[in-house]
Order: C-alpha cells, then structure tokens, then sequence
C-alpha cells in the first residue's frame, strides 16, 4: 500500500484517478500484456488476478566466433556480451474495496489488449452479486468457481512458492509477527475458514481435502451481535471498539465465583467463567468498547476450542486460519492464539498467512489455467512489486485502519525450473538459511538497512554505468534509486512486510528493483574484464601450486581461495580498493588476509582428513566471478579431481553483484580446460560437471534449489559440500546441518559484521564439519 500522486488518460482512468491515491498503471502493472484473469469478490474487498506476459533485458554471454582468424587476440575479453529481449510470465494479484470494482473495471477494459481469454474464473459471494457487472465491462463470461476448492488451492499455492508465508502471532513481541519455516511436505494440515460461519477443512494432498466440520458462530455472528449491542455497523470500526475495551466489566471470571484460582480443578482466577456473565446481575450500563471486546473473546474462544478439537481427533498440528475475520487484524489474531494455546495446552499452534485474502483469488486462477499446468513451475514473491504484510493495529498505527484509498499488491514471478530441497539437508522441515533474522535483531536492523541505504549511490553509478549506450539509463536508475529506498524506508517501519528481514531479503528486493528498470547484470562488464584478467594468470598460478609439496599445497589452495573470495564488488571495503588501485591482485588479496590461527580455524582437521581416502563427489557452492573462481575454486576443484573426487560446480542460474553466473562459469571451464589437462579431461569424461543453483542471489537458500542439482547430487552420491563467499556462508547457511561432510569459508569483509563475530576486517572464517554418526 503506497502514496504518490495520481496521473491517467481516459475518462475512466480519470475517475479511478479521483478516488485513489495511486496511479491506475502501478496497481494495474502490465495490463495491457494480461493473458488470463480471475476474481474473487467477497463482502466487502475485491481480489483481482491475471496472468501477464514480462518483458524485460538479459544480458547473455557467449564465446567469440575465431573461423577465419589465426589465433584470438590477447587483449580480446574472453567472450562477448549481448543483451537481448526475454519474456517470463508473472501472476497479479490487486485487492481492493469493493466501491471501487467499477471505476476499476472500466480502467481494465480500456486498457485490455493481447487477453488470450473469454472467461473469467470468479469465485466469493460477490460473484453472484456482480456477475453482470463484470460480463458488461469486460466482455468476459463469468465461470463460477467453488470457495472452498479455490481456497485450498490458494493455500496449497502460497505455502509452496513463499517461504515466509506463515506466522505465529506474538502479542508482546517487537515486532509482532514470527514467520515459520515452511515444511518442505505442506501436508496434512487443517484450514480453519472463518467468514460468516465457521469451515474447518483437513486437506492431505494437492487434490485431496474434506469438509469435517464447523460451526454457525462465525465473524458474522460477532458482526450481527456486535451491531445489537453497539450500534455500529461497520466490522473494522467494531474491532476497533473491541481493541479498546475491557472484558472484564462485562465477563464474569473464575475469580468473581470463588474469590480466587479454582485450586481442584487447576483454573487461574482470571480465566472467562461465563462471557456477559455480569450484565444479568450487574445495575448499570455497559461501553460499546467493553462489550465488542467480550463478544470477540466470546467467539474466538469458541472457534480456538473447536479448532483444536479437531486438530486433535485427525492427529494434525498445522492449523492454519483464515477468512474476512482474521484479514491481519492484530485484535483477532491475539485471541484465537491465545485460545488455541489455552485448550490444547500449547501442542497446537495457530498459524497465520501473510496472504491469506488471496487465496480465493489465486485458487481461481489456478482452476482456470489448468490447461498450463502451472502447479509444474516454482513462482517467486517479486517484491519490487508486492506491498508486503501491513501492520494493521489501531494503537500502532492509526492511518492504516481506515482502508479506503488503498490497494494492496502482490506479484510472483515464475521460474523457470521447479526448486526443491537440497537433499543433503540433515532436517529440511528445521533448515533455516538465514543466520540473523533482523526482524528480531534491533540493533543489525538499523545497521544493514543504514548500510544498504549508503551504497545506494554507487549501485546507481554502477547501474548507469553498465549501460552506456542508453539515452534513458540514468532516469531509470533514479526510478530504481526512489523505488529501493522507498523499500528499505518500509522495512524500517514494518520489518515483517515481506516475511523475515534479512541481509539476503535486504540483498534480493534490491536486485529485483534492478530488474524492474532494465538493470539486468550491471557487473556483466566488470565479471568480463575481471575473467579477462584472472585467466591470463591461471597458468601461473598452477605452476606454483605444482612446485610446492603435497601438505604445503594443500594449505596454499585454501589460502587461494580465501583470497579469491576478497574480490566481492558488493563489500564496500573491497570496492573502494578495486577501484581506487587498478594493481590490486591476487597476491596482494593474500596478503589481506588474517594470519593464522584464524576466527575460525578448522583447517588442521580438514588436513588431517584429506590424507584419508578421497571423497566420492564433491558438491561447490561457487561466489565472485574473476580472481575467486579461476585463481581460487579452480585450482581446488583441480585438486580435488586429481585425487579421485568427482565435482558438481554450481553457479547462479542468474546475475546478483559480481557473482559468476552459470552461463558465464561454462566459458571460463572452456578456457581453463584449453590451458590444463586435468580440467580439460574432467569436463570430457564428465568426472566434473556444472549446474546451476536456480537461484540469482549473493545469498543461497539450500531448500530452493534447482531440480536437476538436486538429482545429480543424489546420482553421484556427494559426500562433501563445500559453500564459500560472505553471501553464502556467513549471512546464509553458517548453522545449516548437512548429512554429509562440509566446508564453509569466507573472508568477513564488513567490519562490522567481523567486530560481532569477534573478529575484524578480512578475519577467515574456515569451518569444516563432520555430522554426527
């Protein structure tokens, strides 16, 4: 939900633009691409869904075409970049009052151009209601959906493809919000529905649910008694009667019957006794505020008592709620929490979703686009294009309750292969890539979101600068500039906008609001220059290794590559020197580096293990492009390989900062195996293999990984997994517990970042672990 000022053409743009405070075309983002669309139209919000088609640049590299020349030349980058035009599909999702359905129907319908459909899913009670509002303006059939199958699609959906889509609500917590992680299995669960009454359904499989149970005591009994009594007829004013009232001038507890706790039967003195028990006794006059607050308690406890009933007798511990009762109200979050705790005895817990109002939306696109399969692909929250979970309390923040005037966003944005767990994981369901969450650490919050704010400058320069031949390049990064900051100042007020904030969160919404303005790899000329560069020294480089003995080489690999992992354009400590001294070098990185012992120093238990039998397969998280790759994890990987271990190196299937990309790690294999034989014999007889992650992020979430990895690491049997770069090994992955073998290593290039882990400047992290037997 932001603010800016309005623009728009057309008379119904123009009326749309008079009602709202955000321009139709950044609500309606890429309508005029809109391929597929569904509804889903409830009491009193609208949820919108379409499926568009996104154009925007890539930056592709490939090799030089030499037929006809002697030989290349030597001042020749090694391999040429073009940018080309690539188009990915992207789902929509707007929610909004329903008041404002027809102006922006009618901004739909002007601005409709490529729709491949004549159907409209539609699902919701208001899809009776507006059917033939919506088949005039759109010129669409209406297809009605059932409620309840959509919702569970829209649940399955979201639980699959978002990683923090679930929350456990903490009343006293700061913030209030404590995302889960989710299960790499979704299911069984229990979806506890509230709307007018109550829908529990148990759902096993993606196809498979049932109805078991429910009630007639829903949000609409509290809305419909809570009118009676208070006279107000609107549901968010009466929860906002509730927020501020007492329950206890109205309710009659344990306390007002014995004069105390009830020491038999184990029930504290302030527990409910009986809701409203005091006004049938009581010679006075109750307050609005009062009395919505014990209907609330009233209803809430009776759905958290049902609720857990049934997660009991069908054995279920994941219960999820929603429905236009929850819709993120903090007041009715806190007491179906507290009343399923209370009757299960904290086994249950109450799970919330972060976009639990599109779920509706979502399962009805999904049932009209069957014929694409879209269950076969993984999507991804694009969150240059997503509002993010808003805190709706009243005492915190007032302005976000009166909702009219908002829309709120979400976009995801298909991959283009499915993700899964790395099956190397020890615990997939307990895995948690981040090391720090920020939502919870205060003070690293207000670092890294100062620190991201600082290099925001240079990540502009760079952007213009990857682009010189482009008239519009230093608008757009301004654009980008405005959009990112404008993120990071949400972040700073609503850390749990987008789930758990972390530097990987922080790292990634900056790369996808560089997507966003066509800066599809502002390093890609760096990388190119710096491959450039790494690969005329490569032979060297070897030849010294070969000279030295066996357990001095050992450790001199190791030191390459922590060297290598110095050159991280994303660490400013690092890119001032690059920048500044055009002679800094491969040794003079090592001699950056903190001598022995080291922060964390397991590098006598690595030794001591590599003069035991070779490992069958190594798998290799690899970082930066240029000096880390070629003078760092190829000669490792060199090594490795002549000891009889098979390696998988994995690059990122996409640009992030500096770091090699799996298209560009192909042409630097090729150069490498043209100067050296073992290398060149590897890639032949397929003894060395690269893949790539799935991922295009300077962090890496082993439980998102590209498919195909995940099969040739089982195939191959890969007993030890080797991750390095600050990204992958320090802000990610740094408690991450392996069933096989690992080594995690890193140079810490921010000084902060050192001085908390009891360090300092370019201190070593080398940590080489063993799993329990």
């Amino acid at each position: 939900m932001a603010e800016c000022g309005a623009s728009g053409s057309g008379s119904s743009g123009d009326s749309l633009d008079k009602s709202i405070t955000l321009p139709p075309d950044e609500i309606f983002r890429n309508l005029e691409n809109a391929k597929r669309f569904a509804i889903d139209i409830g009491g009193s919000l609208t949820k919108l869904a379409y499926y568009s088609t996104v154009q925007h640049k890539v930056a592709k590299v490939r090799s030089f075409d030499h037929s006809g020349k002697d030989a290349e030349q030597d001042h020749e980058p090694p391999y040429e970049i073009s940018v080309q035009e690539e188009v990915t599909a992207r789902l929509h999702f707007v929610k909004f009052e329903n008041t404002y359905i027809e102006a922006c129907l009618d901004f739909i319908k002007d601005h409709l151009v490529n729709t491949e459909t004549k159907v409209i899913q539609a699902t919701g009670g208001g899809a009776y209601k507006f059917k033939d509002l919506i088949e005039e303006k759109l010129q669409l059939k209406v297809d009605k959906e059932d409620v309840m199958t959509c919702l569970i699609k829209g649940c399955n959906f979201v639980l699959k493809n978002i990683p923090h889509e679930a929350f456990v609500y903490q009343k006293d917590a700061d913030p209030e919000f404590r995302f889960q992680t989710n299960h790499p299995n979704i299911f069984p669960y229990l979806l506890v529905n509230i709307g007018s009454g109550v829908s529990i359904v148990k759902v096993e499989t993606e196809d498979r649910f049932e109805w078991i149970g429910g009630s007639s005591i829903g949000g609409g009994t509290f809305w419909g008694l809570g009118a009676l009594l208070t006279k107000t007829k609107k549901f968010d004013e009466l929860l906002h009667l509730a927020s501020k009232g007492q329950h206890t001038n109205v309710d009659m507890l344990v306390q007002d019957i014995y004069g105390g706790a009830h020491q038999t039967l184990g029930l504290s003195g302030n527990l409910i006794a009986s809701s409203f028990g005091k006004s049938a006794t009581a010679d006075k006059e109750f307050s609005k505020e009062d009395m919505a607050k014990s209907l609330l308690h009233m209803i809430s406890n009776d759905i958290g008592q049902l609720a857990c009933l049934y997660a009991r007798l069908h054995c279920l511990d994941r219960v999820y709620f929603g429905g236009f009762f929850i819709r993120g109200h903090p007041v009715t979050m806190r007491t179906i929490t507290y009343s399923i705790n209370f009757f299960s005895k904290g086994e249950v817990q109450a799970l919330f979703l972060r976009h639990e109002g599109y779920l509706g939306a979502i399962g009805a696109f999904l049932k009209g686009a069957e014929q694409d399969n879209p269950n076969q692909y993984s999507w991804g929250e694009n969150y240059a294009g997503s509002s993010g979970l808003m805190s709706s309390s009243p005492e915190l923040c007032p302005t976000q309750r009166a909702r009219s005037g908002t829309f709120d966003l979400l976009e995801m944005d298909r991959l283009e292969r499915p993700l899964v767990s790395l099956p190397l994981l020890l615990d997939p369901p307990s895995y948690v890539p981040d090391t720090v969450d920020l939502t919870d650490d205060a003070l690293a919050r207000k670092y890294w979101l100062t620190c991201f704010e600082e290099a925001l400058d240079g990540v502009v320069k760079r952007a213009v600068a990857s682009q010189p031949g482009s008239v519009d390049a230093a608008e757009r990064a301004e654009k980008f500039r405005q959009k990112y900051w404008n993120k990071l100042q949400t972040l700073r007020h609503q850390p749990f906008a987008y789930g758990t904030l972390t530097v990987r969160s922080l790292l990634d919404t900056r790369e996808h609001c560089l997507n966003e303005f066509n800066f599809p790899d502002p390093y890609s000329k760096v990388k190119q220059k710096d491959n450039g560069v790494a690969l005329k020294c490569f032979q060297r480089v070897v030849h010294s290794l070969d000279a030295l003995g066996w357990e001095e080489r050992q450790l001199a690999l190791v030191k390459g590559l922590l060297a290598g992992n110095v050159f991280d354009w994303g660490a400013k400590a690092v890119s001032e020197v690059l920048e500044s001294d055009p002679q800094f070098g491969f040794e003079e990185a090592k001699k950056k580096l903190q001598e022995r012992p080291w922060l964390v120093d397991s590098y006598s238990k690595w030794l001591q293990r590599l003069k035991g039998p070779p490992h069958k397969c190594a798998l290799i998280f690899a970082d930066n492009s240029g000096v880390d790759v070629i003078l760092g994890v190829f000669p490792f990987v060199r090594e490795l390989l002549s000891r009889g271990t098979e390696v998988i190196l994995a690059c990122n299937s996409g640009p992030a900062l500096n770091d090699v990309t799996h298209s560009e790690a192909l042409l630097v294999a090729e150069r490498v195996a043209a100067m050296d034989a073992v290398v060149c014999s590897a890639l032949r007889e397929e003894r060395l293999l690269l893949v790539q992650t799935g991922s295009s992020s300077p962090c890496l979430d082993l439980s998102r990984l590209d498919k195909g990895l995940a099969v040739l690491v089982r195939e191959r049997g890969a007993d030890l997994v080797v991750i390095e770069g600050m990204g992958r090994a320090v802000h990610t992955n740094y408690h991450a517990a392996l069933r096989c073998e690992s080594l995690k290593l890193a140079v810490l290039k921010n000084s902060w970042l050192a001085e908390r882990l009891g360090g300092r400047l370019f201190s070593v992290i080398f940590k080489y672990e063993v799993p329990a037997e």
